[in-house]
């Protein structure tokens, strides 16, 4: 008889720190049913059997058991407009080669006019050196 109330009292004692680490491992308190947190976690700890189950059955989140329809889940698939778009690098974007190809665009048309403008520049100094002189 002392064995059994061994055996039971370890298994009290584990289902109460599951359950403890089960409350705790709750992200979002919104998320617990029936009572705030610290309520649970004084019920588990003063009624370590009971609170445990009732913890289990009643205060558990629901989206544990039952995966949200915001949520992907693996191997449930989801529609193609909703499918996360994989990164791209750089060189396969065409996005960003387009934008590299028109900054390229004007950058050379800005130097080709400062490049006009400076060979005119110097014309009309050899110019003015060639009618002095």
């Amino acid at each position: 008889m002392p064995r059994l109330f061994l055996v039971l009292f370890v298994v009290e004692i584990a289902l109460a720190a599951a359950a403890l680490i089960s409350l705790l491992s709750v992200e979002e308190d919104s998320e617990i049913r029936g009572l705030p947190k610290i309520l649970w976690v004084v019920v588990i700890l003063l009624f370590p059997l009971i609170g445990s189950i009732a913890w289990f059955v009643a205060g558990r989140p629901t989206s544990a058991a039952a995966p949200t329809r915001d949520r992907w889940q693996p191997g449930r698939g989801f529609p193609e407009a909703e499918r996360p778009r994989r990164p791209v690098a750089p060189d396969d974007d065409p996005d960003f080669l387009r934008s590299i190809e028109r900054d390229d665009q004007e950058l050379f048309t800005r130097w080709e006019e400062d490049l006009r403008r400076r060979e005119d520049d110097l014309r009309k100094r050899e110019g003015k050196a060639d009618d002095e002189g």
